[in-house]
């Protein structure tokens, strides 16, 4: 089927049930890099990615400036830790979305994390989320989610060979996830109960409790996508 639209998917607890694991491995792995002073409240930062939130932390506590070239150890100690953790598993219904999705509809599909790349790929693997590899983008080298989301775009784009998406869906359970859609003017269907008062506040107007029962039609409607 060709593909026309294009949805993007986060992925920690929005396809995953991973925060845990996530927030857990993370916080061990700059511990084992002698960053221990850590602001672990997530919505102080600017940019709510891996690498920012990374870099503030390495910046506080060791005296050299921050450079990306840090990333690939920090990732591979990182996704040793996820791996001593409990499995990740998916929010219900995620591995039927995304199939159908794929399968079923004129929507191309991928993943725009604020996660390093190497972890987020093992979460969808573990929860067993069908993906491409080539289409999942995470922070690694970039601080922005707007960054991201782009460059997820970009890949769908080239993957698909498409020139442009009629219409673009974006999938998150965040309120940066909301903002970054917001920033880059596409459409956005929030996820999870865990946030609802928050995106009640800024407006959200599609929401969605997990997976199950998800019907694309009815989110077109609501998102007023023909």
């Amino acid at each position: 089927m060709q593909k026309k639209k294009l949805v993007v998917f986060d992925i920690d607890d929005t396809l995953t049930k991973s925060e845990d694991q996530h927030q857990t491995a993370y916080v061990n792995t700059m511990r084992h890099f002698g960053i221990h002073d850590i602001d672990q409240n997530w919505k102080n930062y600017v940019h709510h990615t891996d690498s920012y939130i990374l870099k503030e932390n390495y910046e506080r506590n060791l005296p050299q400036k921050f450079d990306f070239s840090f990333i690939l150890k920090f990732e591979n100690k990182m996704t040793l830790e996820i791996q001593k953790l409990a499995k990740t598993t998916e929010i219900k219904g995620a591995k039927k979305a995304v199939r159908y999705f794929m399968d079923h509809t004129d929507y191309a599909v991928c993943f725009a994390t604020g996660s390093l790349l190497e972890p987020a790929c093992l979460k969808l693997a573990q929860a067993g989320i069908p993906f491409v590899p080539e289409l999942v983008v995470g922070s690694n080298n970039v601080f922005e989610r707007e960054a991201i989301v782009k460059r997820a775009i970009e890949s769908a784009k080239s993957f698909y060979k498409v020139d442009i998406f009629e219409q673009i869906i974006s999938v998150g359970d965040g309120i940066w996830d909301l903002k970054t859609a917001r920033n880059l003017n596409i459409h956005f269907i929030g996820i999870l109960e865990k946030n609802l008062e928050d995106f009640r506040k800024e407006g959200l107007t599609v929401h969605i409790k997990d997976w199950q029962d998800f019907e694309v039609q009815n989110i077109e409607t609501q998102l007023g996508i023909k």
